[in-house]
């Protein structure tokens, strides 16, 4: 058999799109990997259905997997020629343990490959507004561990000499020492008005950045994961990442996990910390037989009315799978509802010839007009939608041939994450982007947490408010018919907490 090949991998500081290309692309074709606590999950997301993920997590106070265990499946899995991937926070060449887990990898003659990432210590200050180098001010930087070991004994470092180094000094993992650190380098010339920064959970909507000085280092309050700055530099403040509108807030989104991705991405964007409750997931109609026959007599529509992206994505699927393209539509028309309804029409190269100003059935019905004698439409729909669409064609003269492409259905359980995040009272909005969000939620959480308390809702649209008032919550943000979109609501919720 031939062996596998191990790659050690930096994930970044925390922040998801820190990763390197190469990186993310090795994540997406491994057969194995076995990665950290620092090491963001979100990258779990983007692994193969049949990708194993381990986690070895190793921490102060808590360790779950011993490095000797870590070394012997990385070769074990490389042995039986599996693709590995080792999966660090931050470089895993930067007290990552990286070289060491490399030489046994050689010993193993395993093939390996190293692909760095941006370390915490550079990353975080950036963060912060702290430019770990500056001209006329630091022209040069250390990086330094602060862990018990380096601080005595074997592997000590010379706190005194590196005090007399000057420039800017990044200690990593110092918060526990940090009083006898403070000490050694004052006692080594360092004066103790030297300003300092620590910056805890850097890159991540947590971020927690504690200003001081040495001198008073040892009295201030600093937990791991933190990069401690120590220098002239630490003094600056080019705040950019703690100024965005909505950092510091917790946000749950409870759209389909499938379908959450740009509202995920918006909300970061604005500095939100997001959590992913996906209270909906999409399943096959019980069968196609419908739907088959409808795009074989396809050519005998006026109008193909498409009202979501999932439903449109489920038809235009199922059109191909027959082995049939866009030419089976013919002179067909299309109508839509939504500005991303009508998006996801021209990704799949067609044009839309009715959009809806709004995104509601009633803003497509009015577009239609009063008379629809002799129009037949074909409308993809979930198993269960409102019937307002096909009710108002037909009472228009409209003939409407309706067909279920995909139903929805409730998740056994919620994230553990967000019960946790409920519990300490610690999520400032819930994001509701339908009906069946709501309804799905408020019923997962009466199974587990029937004495919750309701936290403010931002709902995509009056339908969606009016269900989410109805089952008691306070509807904070609420777009109108008009300006229905992700980017709405976004901009809508950070105007909310302004």
């Amino acid at each position: 058999m031939e062996t596998g090949r191990v790659y050690l991998i930096g994930a970044g500081p925390g922040d998801p799109e820190l990763i390197t290309v190469k990186g993310l692309r090795l994540i997406r074709e491994a057969d194995v990997i076995l990665y950290d606590g620092l090491a963001n999950p979100e990258f779990l997301k983007e692994v193969r259905r049949e990708c194993e993920c381990i986690n070895v997590e190793k921490r102060p106070g808590f360790q779950r997997v011993q490095q000797d265990e870590i070394n012997q499946m990385m070769v074990d899995f490389a042995q039986k020629g599996l693709m590995v991937v080792r999966l660090k926070g931050g470089d895993p060449i930067v007290f990552g343990r990286g070289g060491e887990e490399a030489e046994v990898l050689r010993d193993h003659e395993i093939p390996f490959e190293i692909v760095p990432g941006i370390t915490s210590a550079i990353a975080a200050p950036a963060y912060a507004g702290i430019p770990v180098t500056h001209r006329g001010i630091s022209p040069h930087v250390t990086i330094v561990t602060g862990t018990t070991a380096s601080l005595e004994g074997e592997g000590e470092v010379d706190w005194e000499g590196l005090a007399k180094v000057g420039g800017t000094l990044l200690i990593l993992m110092g918060t526990q020492k940090r009083s006898e650190i403070a000490r050694r380098l004052i006692a080594g010339g360092r004066p103790p008005e030297t300003p300092v920064a620590a910056i805890q959970w850097g890159s991540l909507p947590l971020q927690r950045t504690v200003r001081t000085t040495l001198r008073e280092m040892g009295t201030v309050e600093m937990t791991n994961p933190s990069v401690i700055v120590v220098g002239k530099v630490a003094a600056m403040d080019l705040d950019w990442f703690a100024s965005k509108p909505l950092f510091g807030r917790t946000i749950a989104v409870t759209r389909a996990r499938t379908q959450a991705s740009e509202l995920v991405q918006q909300l970061r964007e604005f500095g939100a910390q997001v959590i992913e409750v996906p209270t909906i997931e999409f399943a096959e109609p019980g069968n196609w037989c419908e739907v088959d026959g409808a795009i074989a007599d396809i050519h005998s529509f006026d109008w193909l009315v498409l009202t979501s992206t999932n439903g449109t994505d489920r038809f235009f699927e199922r059109l191909f799978k027959q082995g049939r393209d866009v030419r089976a539509l013919g002179e067909i028309k299309i109508a839509t509802i939504g500005a991303a309804t009508s998006a996801r029409v021209r990704e799949w190269h067609l044009n839309v010839d009715i959009e809806a100003t709004n995104r509601v059935s009633e803003g497509l019905l009015a577009a239609f007009g009063a008379d629809l004698s002799g129009q037949r439409f074909l409308i993809p729909r979930p198993e269960k939608s409102r019937d307002v669409l096909a009710k108002g064609l037909r009472e228009r003269g409209g003939e409407v041939r309706e067909i279920v492409v995909y139903k929805t259905i409730m998740p056994k359980c919620l994230p553990e994450k967000f019960l946790h995040f409920l519990e300490k009272d610690t999520i400032d909005l819930v994001a509701f982007t339908s009906s069946s969000t709501v309804l799905n939620l408020v019923t997962l959480l009466k199974k587990t947490r029937p004495n919750w308390q309701y936290v403010p809702a931002a709902c995509i649209g009056p339908i969606t408010a009016q269900t989410a008032v109805s089952h008691g919550f306070d509807v904070a943000v609420e777009l109108d018919e008009t300006s229905v979109s992700i980017s709405g609501l976004v901009r809508a919720i950070a105007a909310y907490f302004s």
